[in-house]
């Protein structure tokens, strides 16, 4: 069997032949070594070609991993094969250390595929079968370096046999099943993250932590001694600000930059019979399936400065999707869109004519939350003042203006973050879903399934006890897990988790004598 015809055609019967991974992969596990001489490369250049030891060792240590974990990478390749029966998918692996898995069809969840910028040079992709193991990352398999129409052909094939095991019909190829695809208008949302801006900073930490490590000081490089000597002359509140726009500048672009490799070729569609795939990327490619029958829900999440500009993000509630990390990535089913549009396509997601998310009257809570978030304002207004003011008792007046003006300021800001914030809070039993809302920084709206609601978990702080409010937590195998309802009255709190599943809070509820 060749490598490039490793899935036999449906109409032939089984046999005991194995699939193996595409050669060309030997290719892309040698291009690893190509890091370690660019990192060379371009030390040599900051430092104007003024190498010492130290850096010498530490790029060949680091030249020395890479062409262990090349060497690891084509003993995958020389080892590694797969087949596909008519009940299970095997893999075996590995000469010294010999694995050897088997997963049956039944417990499939999702087939995706991943494509690098290295495979798609040489024409690859990898392939990952999930199953519905939520608390690990390793409860399928994965196969990395097969030829994309070898991957294509072997998720149609399992997807064949998924759908006559389960007894569904598949998807007519001539119906348009797309729900949404990339409008390039979009990218005016890119900028509104704070992401881009935090980026800015974890790269020149990154690149500061290396080169300290090479025993280069960063300071001592000539770009660096060019900066200080053109703009050291300049008063020091213009240096913060000027700082302070390059870093938004790059943080925007950076942003946008990370908008266009997530999210090009972006596309939603219904390929076939109770599956939803969402393709995206244009550098590094994803294609993710998820099962509509583990579909709990949906979660429109509107981050502070998205907000404002009426936009929105939409994630799946879905059970199957691996664990937490896995789970955040698989379940975005949009890039960052107009609200009203996210609304649209939960809706179709759903399968509802109006997302319960728009159409949900949420009720709203009492006044005492509010309090709650005021106080919290003040404490924190407080304690990061104070130590200005006690410097200014101690030094000069001047500290104790500086701290109650500090104080002040930062109390109105807060107090508008809780008024926000409480606005923001509701909850409702709208049809078959559990509604809450809830944040200000990211106001997160969630429609969770009642029927996919497995407990309750409630919370109190002594806080909260004090006001007579408690945070409720609809507990479910999908999603982030917990899903909340906070800061609610006691009783009310209580009657929507009876409203919501009836019967399954009742066991732990105890009700207070009656007074005559």
């Amino acid at each position: 069997m060749t490598p490039d015809s490793a899935v036999r055609p449906a109409d032939q019967t089984e046999t005991d032949e194995w699939g193996r991974l595409n050669p060309r992969l030997f290719l892309v596990n040698l291009s690893v070594v190509a890091t370690p001489l660019a990192t060379f490369a371009a030390t040599t250049v900051l430092t104007g070609g003024e190498i010492n030891l130290q850096v010498l060792i530490t790029c060949a240590s680091f030249l020395i991993t890479c062409l262990v974990i090349a060497g690891i990478s084509v003993m995958r390749l020389i080892t590694t094969r797969y087949r596909i029966t008519d009940d299970r998918v095997e893999l075996h692996k590995g000469r010294f250390f010999r694995s050897e898995r088997s997963i049956p069809v039944d417990r499939i969840r999702s087939v995706d595929l991943t494509a690098n910028p290295l495979h798609r040079i040489f024409g690859l992709t990898s392939l990952k079968i999930a199953t519905g193991d939520q608390a690990t990352s390793g409860g399928g398999l994965s196969l990395d370096g097969l030829s994309v129409h070898d991957a294509e052909e072997l998720r149609r094939r399992l997807s064949e046999l998924r759908h006559a095991r389960q007894g569904l019909a598949t998807a007519d190829p001539d119906d348009d099943a797309t729900l949404a695809r990339l409008d390039w208008a979009w990218l005016r949302y890119a900028p509104l993250t704070l992401w881009g801006v935090g980026g800015v900073f974890i790269a020149v930490g990154s690149v500061y932590r290396t080169l300290h490590e090479m025993k280069v000081d960063p300071l001592e490089l000539g770009v660096v001694k060019d900066l200080e000597e053109r703009f050291g002359s300049l008063p020091l509140w213009y240096g913060i600000l000027l700082t302070l726009a390059v870093i938004v500048v790059i943080g925007v672009a950076g942003s946008t930059a990370t908008f266009i490799e997530g999210w090009g070729g972006y596309h939603l569609d219904r390929p076939e019979t109770g599956l939803l795939r969402v393709r995206r990327g244009l550098l590094i490619t994803r294609s993710v399936s998820i099962e509509e029958q583990r579909l709990r829900g949906a979660e429109v999440a509107e981050p502070l400065l998205l907000r404002w500009a009426g936009g929105a993000r939409l994630k799946a509630v879905a059970s199957g999707l691996g664990d937490e990390d896995e789970n955040s990535s698989r379940s975005r089913l949009t890039p960052p869109v107009p609200r009203d549009l996210a609304q649209s396509i939960a809706a179709d997601v759903l399968g509802e004519r109006v997302s319960p998310t728009t159409e949900a009257q949420l009720a709203p809570h009492p006044r005492a939350a509010l309090r709650r978030r005021l106080n919290r304002a003040l404490i924190w207004s407080v304690l990061i003042a104070a130590p200005l003011v006690g410097l200014g008792l101690w030094l000069t007046p001047v500290l104790v203006h500086t701290g109650w003006i500090t104080a002040v300021v930062l109390f109105c800001a807060g107090a508008a973050f809780a008024f926000d914030a409480y606005r923001s809070l509701g909850h409702a039993v709208h049809g078959p879903y559990l509604v809450t809302r809830s944040g200000t920084f990211t106001r997160r709206t969630a429609a969770l399934q009642r029927d996919g609601i497995i407990g309750w978990t409630i919370t109190r702080s002594a806080f909260q006890r004090r006001a007579g409010l408690l945070t409720l937590g609809a507990a479910t195998a999908a999603g982030s897990g917990v899903y909340k309802v906070r800061d609610v009255a006691v009783s009310d709190g209580l009657a929507l988790a009876e409203d919501a599943v009836p019967g399954l809070l009742a066991p732990f509820v105890e009700r207070a004598p009656a007074r005559h």
